[in-house]
């Protein structure tokens, strides 16, 4: 099978990346979520000790925030192997039989970015997930016939950055369904003091605190950001990442003081340049500043809402007063 259509993770390996050992590997160890972990702490636990497979968990919520992180994790707190996947990837029917077929009794399958599936193969899930086997068929024509295949009991964890793209029939097929939220600025703090042992990169905490406020609360800019700013230090001779540092670092690169970058400015610049601050379609955002939409609804709306920069109308995107005020421009004044 070729390698873009899965990969195969023991959990015990122990010759891991320097990216894969940022990523915890035990609940204890993940920071954040408290909510999610405590719910899966208690499922891992009741499924253990009944020796069945966990039930099968679906993880939404915008990207970066640990969802393939927590699939790891839960196969290593269920101790099972886990074979991971991505919706685009699985073009047909016989890409799934062929990932079934990998997994032993209590194995997790985990899918990215699952709402991408293509509908026949989703549909061929449906049995599996729900009663542990596939039918298909076999041969063409007069010679073609059905042939049932049995599937152990196996774990389905689906991640989604859409989760209402996803088909009712499918949603409901999961037992747990848990939303990740963006992490509070205390837990990116501590992910970052954590990271930067890791890389054995010395750090104050002012400046894990100064990187964790302008991370979007989402765990993987913390560490993209950790990492450039590390480059920063070493080269100016600096001993320890401090919170001068990372000003100097973030500004550079294009990161301002709430962690929005050049895209963040110059969609929220269009919006009130061009359309005297929305309301503005998605499509014609996304033609404006040269962006596809897909990536602005998943990778930037989704935080530029949730600190209160934009908002979502029946006619489309408008901007907010804060908005105007973190720009600076001067607000229109109403009719």
């Amino acid at each position: 099978m070729d390698d873009e259509l899965m990969s195969n993770e023991p959990v015990d390996d122990q010759e891991e990346s320097l990216e894969r050992s940022l990523r915890p590997a035990t609940l204890a160890q993940y920071i954040g979520q408290d909510t999610v972990k405590h719910q899966l702490e208690v499922y891992i636990q009741a499924a253990s000790a009944r020796e069945e497979s966990l039930d099968h968990v679906l993880l939404y919520g915008p990207p970066g925030l640990g969802k393939t992180t927590l699939a790891m994790v839960i196969a290593n707190e269920m101790h099972v192997n886990i074979k991971t996947t991505s919706g685009p990837a699985i073009e047909k029917p016989g890409d799934v039989i062929a990932l079934l077929n990998e997994l032993q009794p209590g194995d997790i399958l985990f899918i990215d970015e699952i709402h991408r599936l293509p509908k026949i193969v989703e549909e061929m899930l449906y049995s599996a997930m729900e009663d542990f086997f596939v039918d298909i068929v076999v041969g063409q024509g007069p010679t073609a016939h059905p042939v049932h295949f049995p599937l152990p009991p196996f774990t389905l964890i689906g991640a989604t950055t859409r989760a209402g793209l996803l088909s009712a029939p499918l949603r409901d097929r999961f037992g747990i369904v848990e939303h990740m939220n963006y992490y509070s600025t205390a837990d990116l703090e501590e992910i970052t003091l954590r990271s930067a042992d890791i890389l054995a990169t010395q750090i104050v905490k002012e400046g894990a605190h100064e990187i964790a406020r302008r991370s979007r609360g989402t765990p993987r800019i913390a560490n993209r950001l950790l990492k450039r700013v590390r480059d920063f230090a070493e080269v100016s001779d600096h001993d320890a990442v401090d919170a001068e540092i990372v000003d100097h670092a973030l500004k550079v690169l294009g990161v301002d003081d709430l962690g929005l970058d050049e895209v963040d400015l110059k969609l929220l610049r269009t919006m009130i340049k061009y359309y005297d601050g929305g309301p503005v379609g998605l499509t014609t955002l996304a033609a404006n500043i040269g962006e596809e939409s897909d990536t602005i609804a998943e990778v930037y709306e989704p935080y530029l809402l949730q600190i209160g920069m934009i908002k979502r109308t029946p006619r489309g995107r408008t901007v907010t007063s804060a908005a105007y005020q973190h720009l600076k421009i001067p607000e229109p004044k109403g009719d």
